[in-house]
């Protein structure tokens, strides 16, 4: 909502803006939605003046029209795939991660979703040798944990030190730190602070793990605090990512429906926020015989069907890639 000012337009000023008030036209919206010839009347004002007042402010406040060839141009010449670094993951993702867009990997303890994290960090600061911000909301994050995976690409503590320094590590731990360093990148200072320096490359992803961590404790109760943070953090995490051309990599716990079935955190005002949803999983039936193999299944996509599902190993960004092959499993399930 606009709220009308004096001075916003030619004609519109002090005397008229008390008449409309009194009429209860105080926005942009209201003025431009009410019948001129009636609000004339009501506020005993020239119609043709009003409706001169209305065109200006329709011509700086209307959005203009485009069309879906040129949204589809802006589309292919803006978006990017990042590649998570798994194969089997990449296949599930229609090819990785879009940028201008939120990912969300859901799971419950042990599923598997900060050593994604972590894989996806390292294989886009290594191999693609772009800048990552990952957000820790947890503590979860280990810097040896990150050099492992290095070691796993490559033998140079050269390169292995470049790709560390172009993860960028901010650690917060409740809604209110993690608004502020959103807002910050937002600002761009995080993106000149992550400008220049060693290996170049721009700041393509933003990872934070995790979101519930620090907005769950907030919902319920009579207050309406945590739903208003919730909706700050989606905007914000929007904004950037479609802004600045980033993909957005976020972590989610998971409850259980009256089904007794797994599902995302954080309810359904949250559902709309990822453009692509996945549940991470850990297969019951062969946790003993492989237990670094994990499940992931879509949810919710604008691209694949949902219920694809694939498997993959956690431990495929710790191995030595040299001679590896990964074998790929994609199926369909029942829904």
């Amino acid at each position: 909502m606009v709220l009308l000012r004096e001075g916003m337009c030619p004609g519109l000023d002090e005397v008229l803006l008390r008449r409309l008030r009194d009429a209860h036209i105080k926005t942009v919206e209201d003025l431009v939605s009410s019948s001129i010839e009636e609000l004339a009347q009501k506020c005993s004002v020239s119609y043709t003046a009003l409706l001169t007042i209305r065109r200006v402010l329709l011509a700086q406040h209307a959005a203009f029209p485009v069309s879906g060839a040129d949204l589809y141009d802006e589309l292919l010449s803006s978006t990017a795939i990042l590649s998570t670094g798994n194969p089997n993951l990449d296949v599930l993702l229609d090819s990785g991660v879009y940028t201008g867009e939120i990912t969300e990997l859901a799971g419950g303890p042990g599923s598997g979703k900060s050593q994604v994290c972590f894989g996806v960090a390292v294989h886009i600061s290594h191999h693609l040798r772009q800048k990552v911000v990952y957000v820790d909301t947890t503590g979860g994050l280990s810097a040896s944990r990150l050099q492992e995976m290095l070691q796993s690409e490559t033998s140079s503590a050269e390169e292995q030190m470049e790709a560390l320094q172009r993860i960028h590590v901010h650690r917060v731990f409740d809604v209110y730190s993690l608004l502020r360093c959103l807002h910050r990148l937002r600002s761009g200072e995080l993106q000149q602070a992550c400008g220049g320096g060693v290996g170049g490359g721009s700041v393509k992803a933003l990872i934070v793990d995790s979101v519930s961590a620090v907005i769950a404790p907030l919902l319920g109760g009579k207050h309406h605090e945590g739903t208003f943070m919730m909706s700050q953090v989606s905007a914000a995490l929007k904004t950037i990512a479609k802004d600045f051309n980033m993909a957005a990599l976020v972590t989610n716990h998971v409850s259980r429906n009256g089904d007794g079935e797994l599902q995302p955190g954080l309810g359904v005002s949250w559902s709309h926020v990822p453009r692509t949803r996945v549940l991470l999983e850990r297969p019951p039936t062969v946790a003993l015989r492989t237990p670094a193999l994990r499940s992931a299944t879509i949810i919710k996509s604008s691209r694949r069907p949902c219920f694809i599902q694939a498997e993959f190993d956690l431990q495929w960004w710790s191995r030595s890639k040299h001679g590896a092959t990964g074998k790929r499993k994609l199926h369909q399930t029942d829904s």
